[in-house]
């Protein structure tokens, strides 16, 4: 690996005569690790836990995730060591949250481990600005089957304008990647100081424009996959000065290897088992005196619905926590709780994932949702389900047509290992595959 000059210079600088050994980490395989959703019970991919989140697992080896159907069926999901460490943040400082917004959210780790350790009637908004990557974001927090979550698509100054509307809000920045360089090369040729400088304004921005959003005394966490200081410190004394917050602190000392700065906690791939990170806590102070982050857009007409409760209440677990409603002729769980809040936020922003869809109307028809399938509020009693073996699991996921001659007619849910996958509907001597047509696999297996 051969690393820029002015990057090993500035390590140097920061390391000290610990360099030797982080450029060393930096030559070693990069680990694998997963985190264990709480859909499934026993299910230990391995002996070896992540020392600071107790659903994450290192791997021995990387596998072929794709190949695997439990991966397809949100068992699990693949995410970076270093990074689970936001689950010791929420258990210290949002185990009372109500509302969090994770801003940065593509592809989707942050959010699908806030809607594991958050309280179980949060309401999590999971945003990503880019398009492609929203829709990717989408895909995992569908499959993680979380009810309690919105899938927004905007730029972060439209959360400004959401006044004192979250009671935390994680910003995972768009960075300078350092942190990759021993997993992705193009980091490393990307790599400038024009970059890093460019990262730390855009950082600031994204962080100025969200800030209305967040109430007096909320929370900030704030993180990057980098190493250098502008991005990192720099930025969290800014927050700190010219936004109005502080720095909080908490107890590492059981964790070996977690380097705490000034601002935040350091994770080095020569100390801990895992790639380079930066995460920070803060609270934003009472009474500050800041810029509106920008002029609210008007509201899009909210759309009629009409109350489905008595059809599809069958359908889900705890049917009273749950509002179904049916919204352009689609039916929709909304956690009561949250009702207000989700049917609000669905008229202001392009939502991908709002509630849990149930089915959707075609004609007479109610075609049961994808959506529904992966949702941990499913009542599987209420359908058909028919158990797979492997071969039939991987002809399903590339939505190729598969028969069941021995099972009823009409929706049913296919399973693998007692996960559902997914509907088809059969027809007896064949049946029309229901996967997501933009999810399925497309590579030869």
């Amino acid at each position: 690996m051969i690393l820029p000059e002015l990057f090993v210079e500035r390590t140097k600088f920061l390391l000290g005569e610990e360099y030797p050994d982080f450029e060393e980490a930096l030559g070693s395989l990069s680990p694998v690790s997963v985190r264990v959703n709480d859909k499934i019970d026993g299910y230990d991919p391995s002996d070896e836990k992540v020392p600071w989140c107790d659903s994450g697992f290192y791997l021995a080896e990387r596998p072929l995730f794709t190949a695997d159907p439990l991966f397809h069926a949100g068992v699990y999901y693949v995410q970076e060591a270093s990074s689970m460490f936001l689950k010791q943040v929420v258990d210290v400082f949002l185990k009372d949250a109500e509302k969090v917004l994770d801003l940065c959210a593509a592809p989707g780790g942050k959010s699908t481990l806030l809607l594991q350790y958050l309280p179980d009637d949060a309401l999590l908004v999971s945003n990503e600005f880019v398009r492609s990557r929203a829709m990717i974001l989408a895909e995992n927090i569908i499959k993680w089957g979380h009810p309690n979550v919105v899938v927004t698509n905007h730029a972060p100054e439209t959360f400004g304008v959401m006044s004192a509307f979250f009671d935390a809000v994680v910003v995972d920045a768009p960075c300078s990647g350092e942190g990759m360089f021993r997993k992705d090369a193009g980091a490393i040729s990307e790599w400038s100081m024009q970059n890093v400088q460019q990262c730390a304004i855009r950082q600031k921005s994204i962080l100025h424009h969200v800030w209305d959003g967040l109430k007096d005394g909320g929370i900030l966490v704030y993180s990057t996959c980098t190493y250098n200081k502008e991005e990192n410190e720099e930025n969290v004394a800014w927050v700190c000065r010219e936004l109005g917050a502080s720095c909080l602190k908490m107890d590492i000392s059981h964790f070996e290897g977690i380097v705490e700065s000034a601002y935040g906690y350091r994770f080095y791939p020569h100390k801990i088992k895992g790639e380079g990170f930066f995460i920070s806590i803060l609270k934003k102070n009472a009474s500050t005196n800041y810029v509106k982050s920008g002029k609210s857009k008007k509201n899009k007409q909210i759309e009629k619905y009409t109350d489905r409760s008595g059809d599809f209440r069958h359908q889900i677990l705890h049917p009273g926590d749950f509002e179904i409603k049916e919204i352009n002729r689609q039916i929709i769980a909304f956690p009561t709780k949250h009702l207000t809040d989700c049917l609000e936020l669905n008229a202001k922003l392009n939502c991908l994932v709002n509630g849990v869809m149930l089915a959707e109307l075609k004609g007479k028809d109610a075609v049961s949702a994808h959506q529904l399938a992966l949702s941990k509020i499913m009542n599987r009693t209420a359908f058909e389900c028919v158990e797979v073996d492997y071969k039939t699991a991987v002809a399903y996921l590339k939505r190729e047509s598969i028969v069941l001659p021995e099972v009823n007619q009409g929706y049913v849910l296919i399973c693998y290992k007692q996960q559902a996958l997914g509907w088809v509907k059969n027809l007896g001597n064949r049946s029309n595959n229901l996967y997501p047509q933009h999810w399925r696999i497309r590579m030869h297996l």
